[in-house]
Protein backbone atom coordinates (compact mmCIF):
# COMPACT_ATOMS: atom_id res chain seq x y z
CA UNK A 1 0.00 0.00 0.00
CA UNK A 2 1.28 3.54 -1.29
CA UNK A 3 1.53 5.98 1.89
CA UNK A 4 -0.67 8.78 -0.17
CA UNK A 5 -3.40 6.19 0.05
CA UNK A 6 -3.45 7.02 3.66
CA UNK A 7 -4.33 9.70 5.57
CA UNK A 8 -2.24 11.03 7.80
CA UNK A 9 -3.82 10.83 10.70
CA UNK A 10 -7.15 9.65 11.84
CA UNK A 11 -9.82 9.05 14.63
CA UNK A 12 -11.03 5.37 14.76
CA UNK A 13 -14.46 7.14 15.41
CA UNK A 14 -14.12 8.28 11.01
CA UNK A 15 -13.47 5.30 10.18
CA UNK A 16 -15.64 2.56 11.91
CA UNK A 17 -18.90 1.88 10.34
CA UNK A 18 -17.39 3.46 6.70
CA UNK A 19 -18.55 2.00 3.22
CA UNK A 20 -15.45 -0.65 1.85
CA UNK A 21 -15.36 -1.29 -1.22
CA UNK A 22 -13.22 -3.32 -3.85
CA UNK A 23 -10.97 -2.12 -6.63
CA UNK A 24 -13.85 -2.88 -9.22
CA UNK A 25 -15.73 0.02 -6.87
CA UNK A 26 -18.08 -2.96 -5.72
CA UNK A 27 -19.34 -2.91 -1.92
CA UNK A 28 -17.54 -5.62 0.08
CA UNK A 29 -19.41 -4.10 3.26
CA UNK A 30 -18.64 -2.05 6.34
CA UNK A 31 -15.86 -1.65 8.58
CA UNK A 32 -16.52 -3.83 11.73
CA UNK A 33 -13.40 -3.65 13.27
CA UNK A 34 -9.71 -4.06 13.23
CA UNK A 35 -6.72 -6.76 14.37
CA UNK A 36 -3.93 -5.35 16.18
CA UNK A 37 -1.15 -6.72 16.61
CA UNK A 38 2.77 -5.28 19.06
CA UNK A 39 4.93 -3.22 16.32
CA UNK A 40 7.98 -2.21 16.28
CA UNK A 41 7.16 1.24 17.91
CA UNK A 42 3.48 1.60 18.11
CA UNK A 43 0.86 -1.18 17.89
CA UNK A 44 0.06 -2.31 13.90
CA UNK A 45 -3.13 -2.80 12.33
CA UNK A 46 -2.34 -6.51 10.54
CA UNK A 47 -6.07 -6.83 9.26
CA UNK A 48 -9.08 -5.03 8.27
CA UNK A 49 -12.67 -6.98 9.10
CA UNK A 50 -15.33 -6.22 7.15
CA UNK A 51 -19.01 -7.19 7.87
CA UNK A 52 -21.54 -7.28 4.92
CA UNK A 53 -25.03 -8.74 5.94
CA UNK A 54 -24.49 -12.02 6.32
CA UNK A 55 -20.75 -12.68 6.89
CA UNK A 56 -17.26 -11.17 8.65
CA UNK A 57 -14.19 -11.05 6.35
CA UNK A 58 -10.63 -10.55 6.96
CA UNK A 59 -8.66 -8.44 4.75
CA UNK A 60 -4.74 -8.08 5.28
CA UNK A 61 -3.73 -4.07 5.74
CA UNK A 62 -1.37 -5.03 2.70
CA UNK A 63 -4.01 -5.34 0.32
CA UNK A 64 -6.16 -2.10 1.28
CA UNK A 65 -5.48 0.92 -1.52
CA UNK A 66 -7.45 3.77 0.25
CA UNK A 67 -7.94 4.41 3.95
CA UNK A 68 -9.80 7.71 4.21
CA UNK A 69 -12.66 8.87 6.61
CA UNK A 70 -15.02 8.44 3.09
CA UNK A 71 -13.93 5.49 1.59
CA UNK A 72 -12.10 2.35 2.35
CA UNK A 73 -10.78 0.61 -0.42
CA UNK A 74 -9.42 -3.17 -1.20
CA UNK A 75 -7.07 -4.53 -3.47
CA UNK A 76 -8.54 -7.88 -4.44
CA UNK A 77 -11.24 -9.03 -6.40
CA UNK A 78 -14.95 -9.57 -5.12
CA UNK A 79 -15.12 -12.85 -4.94
CA UNK A 80 -11.17 -13.54 -3.45
CA UNK A 81 -12.17 -11.07 -0.40
CA UNK A 82 -15.19 -13.30 0.12
CA UNK A 83 -13.03 -16.40 0.64
CA UNK A 84 -11.14 -14.84 3.43
CA UNK A 85 -14.13 -15.07 5.80
CA UNK A 86 -13.30 -14.61 9.34
CA UNK A 87 -12.61 -17.20 11.84
CA UNK A 88 -12.46 -16.15 15.60
CA UNK A 89 -9.63 -16.56 17.59
CA UNK A 90 -8.96 -15.55 21.06
CA UNK A 91 -5.60 -14.32 20.67
CA UNK A 92 -6.47 -11.66 18.50
CA UNK A 93 -6.69 -7.78 19.45
CA UNK A 94 -9.61 -5.96 18.19
CA UNK A 95 -9.27 -2.15 18.78
CA UNK A 96 -13.52 -1.82 18.88
CA UNK A 97 -13.99 -4.74 21.21
CA UNK A 98 -10.69 -4.89 23.16
CA UNK A 99 -9.63 -0.80 23.77
CA UNK A 100 -13.25 1.34 22.66
CA UNK A 101 -14.39 2.01 25.75
CA UNK A 102 -12.35 0.16 28.17
CA UNK A 103 -10.33 1.30 31.07
CA UNK A 104 -6.99 1.83 30.54
CA UNK A 105 -4.33 3.16 33.05
CA UNK A 106 -2.13 6.56 32.37
CA UNK A 107 1.31 5.59 33.58
CA UNK A 108 2.43 9.46 32.83
CA UNK A 109 -0.55 10.61 35.20
CA UNK A 110 -0.88 7.76 37.19
CA UNK A 111 -4.68 7.51 36.83
CA UNK A 112 -7.33 5.21 35.32
CA UNK A 113 -9.09 6.48 32.34
CA UNK A 114 -11.67 4.88 29.29
CA UNK A 115 -10.88 5.59 26.09
CA UNK A 116 -13.11 7.81 24.07
CA UNK A 117 -11.58 7.46 21.16
CA UNK A 118 -8.09 6.30 19.25
CA UNK A 119 -5.88 8.25 17.00
CA UNK A 120 -4.56 6.00 14.42
CA UNK A 121 -1.64 7.37 12.21
CA UNK A 122 0.75 6.38 9.22
CA UNK A 123 4.08 5.08 10.26
CA UNK A 124 5.98 3.06 7.48
CA UNK A 125 2.90 2.29 5.72
CA UNK A 126 1.68 0.86 8.18
CA UNK A 127 -1.35 1.96 10.10
CA UNK A 128 -0.90 2.21 14.20
CA UNK A 129 -2.19 3.21 17.37
CA UNK A 130 -0.87 7.00 17.80
CA UNK A 131 -2.63 8.33 20.73
CA UNK A 132 -5.82 7.30 22.82
CA UNK A 133 -8.61 10.22 23.12
CA UNK A 134 -9.74 10.02 26.97
CA UNK A 135 -11.74 13.34 26.74
CA UNK A 136 -14.98 14.90 26.15
CA UNK A 137 -14.28 15.84 22.87
CA UNK A 138 -13.85 12.21 21.80
CA UNK A 139 -17.30 11.27 22.78
CA UNK A 140 -18.40 14.24 21.27
CA UNK A 141 -16.56 12.86 18.15
CA UNK A 142 -18.15 9.65 18.10
CA UNK A 143 -21.93 10.93 18.28
CA UNK A 144 -20.88 12.63 15.25
CA UNK A 145 -21.46 16.75 17.16
CA UNK A 146 -17.73 17.80 17.72
CA UNK A 147 -18.04 20.65 14.88
CA UNK A 148 -21.30 21.98 16.43
CA UNK A 149 -19.85 21.92 19.95
CA UNK A 150 -16.86 23.70 18.35
CA UNK A 151 -18.68 26.64 17.33
CA UNK A 152 -20.71 26.79 20.38
CA UNK A 153 -17.62 27.15 22.41
CA UNK A 154 -16.50 29.64 20.15
CA UNK A 155 -19.17 31.97 20.63
CA UNK A 156 -19.34 31.27 24.40
CA UNK A 157 -15.03 32.10 24.04
CA UNK A 158 -14.55 28.77 25.49
CA UNK A 159 -12.71 25.49 24.47
CA UNK A 160 -13.39 21.85 24.43
CA UNK A 161 -9.87 20.76 25.24
CA UNK A 162 -8.00 18.04 23.87
CA UNK A 163 -6.86 15.05 26.03
CA UNK A 164 -4.76 12.44 23.92
CA UNK A 165 -1.96 10.09 25.56
CA UNK A 166 0.45 9.14 23.85
CA UNK A 167 0.41 5.04 23.00
CA UNK A 168 3.85 4.96 24.83
CA UNK A 169 1.95 6.17 28.62
CA UNK A 170 -0.87 3.14 27.93
CA UNK A 171 -1.18 0.31 29.77
CA UNK A 172 -4.11 -2.07 28.81
CA UNK A 173 -5.88 -3.57 31.58
CA UNK A 174 -8.13 -6.05 29.12
CA UNK A 175 -5.77 -9.41 28.66
CA UNK A 176 -5.53 -9.47 25.26
CA UNK A 177 -5.08 -5.76 24.48
CA UNK A 178 -2.10 -5.64 27.55
CA UNK A 179 0.01 -7.73 24.93
CA UNK A 180 0.11 -4.36 23.29
CA UNK A 181 1.69 -2.39 25.72
CA UNK A 182 5.19 -0.75 24.88
CA UNK A 183 7.90 -1.55 27.06
CA UNK A 184 8.11 2.48 28.42
CA UNK A 185 4.69 2.05 29.66
CA UNK A 186 6.02 -0.78 31.37
CA UNK A 187 9.19 0.63 32.62
CA UNK A 188 7.30 3.40 33.31
CA UNK A 189 4.73 1.02 35.68
CA UNK A 190 7.41 -0.23 37.44
CA UNK A 191 8.83 3.08 38.65
CA UNK A 192 5.27 4.60 39.95
CA UNK A 193 5.70 5.45 43.12
CA UNK A 194 3.47 2.34 45.15
CA UNK A 195 0.73 4.77 46.33
CA UNK A 196 -0.01 5.64 42.57
CA UNK A 197 -0.25 2.19 41.88
CA UNK A 198 -2.19 1.39 44.78
CA UNK A 199 -4.63 4.35 43.93
CA UNK A 200 -4.84 3.03 40.46
CA UNK A 201 -5.44 -0.57 41.86
CA UNK A 202 -8.08 0.77 44.33
CA UNK A 203 -9.97 1.87 41.09
CA UNK A 204 -9.99 -1.87 38.99
CA UNK A 205 -12.22 -4.82 39.33
CA UNK A 206 -10.53 -8.01 40.37
CA UNK A 207 -9.41 -8.82 36.67
CA UNK A 208 -7.89 -5.80 36.24
CA UNK A 209 -5.76 -5.83 39.24
CA UNK A 210 -4.32 -9.14 38.46
CA UNK A 211 -2.97 -7.59 34.93
CA UNK A 212 -1.85 -4.61 36.63
CA UNK A 213 0.28 -6.97 39.01
CA UNK A 214 1.54 -9.50 36.69
CA UNK A 215 3.23 -6.22 34.58
CA UNK A 216 4.55 -5.23 37.76
CA UNK A 217 7.79 -7.04 39.48
CA UNK A 218 7.11 -9.22 42.54
CA UNK A 219 9.18 -6.36 44.79
CA UNK A 220 7.01 -3.09 43.27
CA UNK A 221 3.71 -5.56 43.95
CA UNK A 222 4.69 -5.94 47.30
CA UNK A 223 5.05 -2.31 47.70
CA UNK A 224 1.94 -1.60 46.29
CA UNK A 225 -0.25 -3.90 47.99
CA UNK A 226 1.03 -2.78 51.36
CA UNK A 227 0.07 0.95 50.52
CA UNK A 228 -4.00 -0.48 50.10
CA UNK A 229 -6.29 0.18 52.89
CA UNK A 230 -6.05 -3.13 55.11
CA UNK A 231 -9.58 -4.20 53.73
CA UNK A 232 -8.81 -4.43 49.97
CA UNK A 233 -5.11 -5.49 50.43
CA UNK A 234 -6.65 -8.66 52.33
CA UNK A 235 -9.11 -9.18 49.55
CA UNK A 236 -6.33 -8.93 46.64
CA UNK A 237 -4.21 -11.44 48.46
CA UNK A 238 -6.71 -13.88 49.30
CA UNK A 239 -7.28 -13.87 44.95
CA UNK A 240 -3.96 -14.07 44.01
CA UNK A 241 -2.50 -17.59 43.43
CA UNK A 242 -0.56 -18.94 46.57
CA UNK A 243 2.78 -19.27 44.81
CA UNK A 244 2.77 -15.24 43.33
CA UNK A 245 1.32 -13.95 47.06
CA UNK A 246 4.02 -16.00 48.68
CA UNK A 247 6.72 -14.85 45.98
CA UNK A 248 5.18 -11.21 46.44
CA UNK A 249 5.45 -11.65 50.35
CA UNK A 250 9.20 -12.96 50.23
CA UNK A 251 10.34 -9.58 48.50
CA UNK A 252 8.54 -7.26 50.89
CA UNK A 253 9.79 -5.91 54.41
CA UNK A 254 9.49 -8.43 57.28
CA UNK A 255 6.90 -5.84 58.30
CA UNK A 256 5.06 -5.15 55.70
CA UNK A 257 4.75 -8.81 55.05
CA UNK A 258 3.64 -8.95 58.70
CA UNK A 259 0.97 -6.12 58.16
CA UNK A 260 -0.53 -7.77 54.95
CA UNK A 261 -0.57 -11.42 56.52
CA UNK A 262 -1.90 -9.91 59.79
CA UNK A 263 -5.12 -9.14 57.67
CA UNK A 264 -5.80 -12.87 56.40
CA UNK A 265 -7.83 -15.37 57.88
CA UNK A 266 -5.17 -17.37 59.87
CA UNK A 267 -5.52 -21.00 57.47
CA UNK A 268 -4.62 -18.41 54.36
CA UNK A 269 -1.86 -16.67 56.26
CA UNK A 270 -0.40 -19.86 57.80
CA UNK A 271 -0.48 -21.49 53.83
CA UNK A 272 1.73 -18.18 52.50
CA UNK A 273 4.24 -18.80 55.46
CA UNK A 274 4.61 -22.41 54.83
CA UNK A 275 5.24 -21.41 50.83
CA UNK A 276 7.80 -18.60 52.07
CA UNK A 277 11.70 -19.33 52.71
CA UNK A 278 12.20 -20.44 56.11
CA UNK A 279 14.17 -17.79 57.40
CA UNK A 280 12.10 -15.38 56.22
CA UNK A 281 8.88 -16.50 57.00
CA UNK A 282 10.10 -17.01 60.69
CA UNK A 283 11.30 -13.84 61.11
CA UNK A 284 7.52 -12.72 60.05
CA UNK A 285 5.87 -15.57 62.54
CA UNK A 286 8.05 -13.54 65.11
CA UNK A 287 6.31 -9.80 64.38
CA UNK A 288 2.69 -11.75 63.82
CA UNK A 289 3.41 -12.89 67.75
CA UNK A 290 3.03 -9.31 68.84
CA UNK A 291 0.50 -6.83 69.68
CA UNK A 292 -0.24 -5.01 66.04
CA UNK A 293 -0.23 -1.65 68.07
CA UNK A 294 2.83 -2.24 69.40
CA UNK A 295 6.68 -1.33 68.95
CA UNK A 296 7.02 -5.29 68.53
CA UNK A 297 4.14 -5.26 66.03
CA UNK A 298 5.14 -2.04 64.36
CA UNK A 299 9.28 -3.13 64.25
CA UNK A 300 10.80 -4.05 60.93
CA UNK A 301 13.68 -6.47 62.13
CA UNK A 302 16.23 -6.30 59.38
CA UNK A 303 18.15 -3.57 59.94
CA UNK A 304 22.12 -2.67 59.56
CA UNK A 305 24.32 -4.02 62.41
CA UNK A 306 27.56 -3.97 62.48
CA UNK A 307 30.71 -4.82 65.22
CA UNK A 308 32.29 -1.98 67.48
CA UNK A 309 35.92 -3.26 66.19
CA UNK A 310 35.17 -1.96 62.60
CA UNK A 311 36.71 1.47 60.85
CA UNK A 312 34.72 3.64 58.82
CA UNK A 313 35.51 2.22 55.75
CA UNK A 314 35.30 -1.50 56.60
CA UNK A 315 31.95 -0.67 58.13
CA UNK A 316 30.99 1.36 54.83
CA UNK A 317 32.01 -2.08 53.04
CA UNK A 318 29.83 -3.73 55.33
CA UNK A 319 26.84 -1.24 54.67
CA UNK A 320 27.35 -1.87 50.84
CA UNK A 321 27.05 -5.58 51.31
CA UNK A 322 23.53 -5.33 53.14
CA UNK A 323 22.00 -2.50 52.02
CA UNK A 324 20.45 -4.60 49.20
CA UNK A 325 18.41 -6.66 51.59
CA UNK A 326 17.63 -3.50 54.23
CA UNK A 327 14.72 -0.78 53.77
CA UNK A 328 16.61 1.66 56.29
CA UNK A 329 19.73 2.64 56.05
CA UNK A 330 19.82 6.12 58.04
CA UNK A 331 21.62 4.02 60.77
CA UNK A 332 24.17 1.76 61.57
CA UNK A 333 23.27 -0.02 64.66
CA UNK A 334 26.64 -1.66 66.89
CA UNK A 335 25.85 -4.38 68.62
CA UNK A 336 28.31 -7.09 70.35
CA UNK A 337 27.85 -10.28 69.74
CA UNK A 338 25.00 -11.02 72.63
CA UNK A 339 22.99 -8.75 70.11
CA UNK A 340 22.78 -6.07 72.54
CA UNK A 341 23.09 -2.47 71.58
CA UNK A 342 26.12 -0.77 72.12
CA UNK A 343 25.80 2.47 69.89
CA UNK A 344 24.53 3.82 66.69
CA UNK A 345 26.42 5.74 63.46
CA UNK A 346 24.46 7.71 61.00
CA UNK A 347 25.86 7.20 57.58
CA UNK A 348 26.25 11.22 57.67
CA UNK A 349 28.72 10.28 60.38
CA UNK A 350 30.81 7.71 58.66
CA UNK A 351 30.87 9.58 55.01
CA UNK A 352 32.23 12.79 57.08
CA UNK A 353 35.04 10.66 59.11
CA UNK A 354 38.30 9.40 58.05
CA UNK A 355 38.16 5.70 56.55
CA UNK A 356 40.78 4.38 59.44
CA UNK A 357 38.87 6.26 62.30
CA UNK A 358 36.94 3.38 64.61
CA UNK A 359 33.86 2.94 65.22
CA UNK A 360 34.01 3.12 68.36
CA UNK A 361 35.14 6.61 68.43
CA UNK A 362 32.84 8.44 67.06
CA UNK A 363 29.39 6.35 67.67
CA UNK A 364 26.67 7.59 70.07
CA UNK A 365 26.07 5.59 73.06
CA UNK A 366 23.40 7.51 74.70
CA UNK A 367 20.61 5.84 72.92
CA UNK A 368 17.03 6.36 73.17
CA UNK A 369 15.43 2.72 72.64
CA UNK A 370 12.00 1.27 73.43
CA UNK A 371 10.81 -1.90 74.19
CA UNK A 372 8.67 -4.47 72.49
CA UNK A 373 5.46 -3.66 74.51
CA UNK A 374 6.01 0.57 73.60
CA UNK A 375 2.83 1.80 72.35
CA UNK A 376 2.74 3.84 69.16
CA UNK A 377 2.67 7.36 71.66
CA UNK A 378 5.74 6.22 73.06
CA UNK A 379 7.29 5.96 70.00
CA UNK A 380 6.35 8.92 68.81
CA UNK A 381 7.02 10.99 71.52
CA UNK A 382 10.48 10.00 70.75
CA UNK A 383 10.65 10.36 67.46
CA UNK A 384 9.41 14.04 67.49
CA UNK A 385 11.40 14.93 70.69
CA UNK A 386 15.14 13.61 69.47
CA UNK A 387 14.16 13.94 65.66
CA UNK A 388 14.91 10.57 64.88
CA UNK A 389 14.56 8.37 61.62
CA UNK A 390 14.34 4.93 63.24
CA UNK A 391 14.23 4.05 66.98
CA UNK A 392 15.70 0.59 67.93
CA UNK A 393 13.33 -1.93 69.90
CA UNK A 394 14.53 -3.91 72.37
CA UNK A 395 13.68 -7.34 73.29
CA UNK A 396 13.09 -8.82 76.69
CA UNK A 397 16.42 -9.96 77.20
CA UNK A 398 17.40 -5.84 76.69
CA UNK A 399 18.62 -7.69 73.12
CA UNK A 400 18.21 -5.54 69.44
CA UNK A 401 14.86 -7.14 68.20
CA UNK A 402 14.23 -4.30 65.55
CA UNK A 403 13.40 -0.89 64.44
CA UNK A 404 10.49 1.24 64.23
CA UNK A 405 10.86 3.80 61.35
CA UNK A 406 9.15 7.33 61.15
CA UNK A 407 7.23 6.30 58.28
CA UNK A 408 5.41 3.22 60.01
CA UNK A 409 4.82 5.33 63.32
CA UNK A 410 3.38 8.74 61.59
CA UNK A 411 1.45 6.75 59.18
CA UNK A 412 -1.10 5.60 62.33
CA UNK A 413 -1.35 9.32 63.28
CA UNK A 414 -2.50 10.59 59.99
CA UNK A 415 -6.17 12.00 59.62
CA UNK A 416 -7.68 8.86 58.35
CA UNK A 417 -9.39 11.35 55.47
CA UNK A 418 -5.37 12.23 54.41
CA UNK A 419 -4.49 8.75 54.54
CA UNK A 420 -7.60 7.99 52.36
CA UNK A 421 -7.42 11.32 49.58
CA UNK A 422 -4.73 9.59 47.66
CA UNK A 423 -7.25 6.84 46.65
CA UNK A 424 -10.25 9.07 45.24
CA UNK A 425 -7.15 12.39 43.17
Amino acid sequence: MSATALVNELYLSEVLDRTVINDQGHEVGRLWDMIMIPGEVFPEVSHLLVKDRKQLYSIPWQGITLFTPFVISASAPLGEIIKGKYTPSEADILVKRDILDKQIVDVDGAKVVRVNDLKLGNRKDLLCIFTVDIGFRGLLRRLGHERLWEQAARLLRKEIRHQEISWEYVQPLETNASRLTLTMARDQMADMHPADIASIISQLSHTHIQTVLTSLDTETAGEAIHELEPELRSRVMSQLDSEQASDILEEMAPDEAADVLGDLPEEKAKELLELMDEEEAEDIQELLEHEEDSAGGLMNSEYIAIGEALTVDEALAEIRRLAPETETVYYAYVIDREERLQGVVSLKELLLNEGNMPIAEIMTTNLKTVDVEATPEDILEIVAKYNLVAVPVLDEEEKMAGIVTVDDILELFLPFALRRRRYHH
